[in-house]
């Protein structure tokens, strides 16, 4: 498996001076292709601060993130929204799915993002529906479908531009327990491959068994990496 990224030493602190506050100190750390890698911690432990300067939202005080070996934040901001928009998905934790829009439309913003044309971008939002299970809720609205469904949706939309990195903040949150392991058991088996490397925050114990890597964090910091399929770590 070949390397997706790699985080360098890094660092990211809120406010200056007696007030300053560090969210994540030194991080480092790699993401392979192939693998499910998962960032768990208590609340305030840096996961999601982490998550957004590897995902390009976030800029880091100190340290890289390393794409192809290439230094993202040392990249013109278009560089840096060309990788938001088509090297990395995103899957948020309350879905982000717009109400008035159907769900093909929903799947469709990223490729419209792309300037794909309007019909040809439909269209490929009902085959990546298709590849996520909901090939007959492409003209439903998000409030007719389950909160699984939606999951499902959010998970098709962040697929929609093929993305190399696939990251999920907290999926299974506001589902039941059950719902939460089906989706992460179809995120393994239809959406991982070998071109791409996901990584998902969670608390959730309840699916740490799908997972190939699981990565500590406390305090801002990386306090260990085990193997998957442990409840404890």
């Amino acid at each position: 498996m070949g390397t997706a990224l790699q985080a360098v030493a890094l660092t990211k602190w809120f406010g200056e001076g007696d007030a300053r506050t560090l969210a994540v100190n030194r991080v480092s750390f790699e993401a392979s292709f192939g693998e499910i890698l998962y960032i768990v911690g208590p609340s305030g432990s840096g996961k999601t601060t982490l998550l957004s300067m590897i995902s390009g939202i976030l800029r880091p005080n100190e340290g890289q993130v390393l794409v192809e070996g290439r230094d993202l934040w040392n990249q013109s901001d278009d560089a840096i929204a060309e990788f938001r928009l088509g090297k990395v998905g995103f899957v948020f934790q309350d879905y982000h799915l717009f109400p008035r829009l159907t769900t093909a439309e929903n799947v469709a913003i990223p490729l419209i993002l792309k300037q794909v044309p309007w019909d040809e971008a439909l269209t490929r939002a009902q085959a990546f529906l298709e590849v996520v299970g909901l090939a007959d809720k492409g003209l439903l609205p998000p409030l007719k479908l389950s909160g699984g469904e939606q999951q499902r949706v959010a998970i098709a939309r962040a697929i929609a531009s093929e993305p190399d990195i696939l990251i999920f903040d907290e999926p299974t949150a506001s589902l039941d327990g059950d719902t939460g392991r089906k989706i992460v058991s179809f995120v393994k088996e239809h959406i991982l491959n070998a071109q791409r490397c996901i990584v998902i925050v969670t608390h959730d114990s309840r699916i740490f068994e799908y997972a190939d890597r699981i990565m500590n964090m406390e305090d801002g910091r990386l306090t260990g990496i085990a193997n998957g399929g442990l409840h404890e770590i």
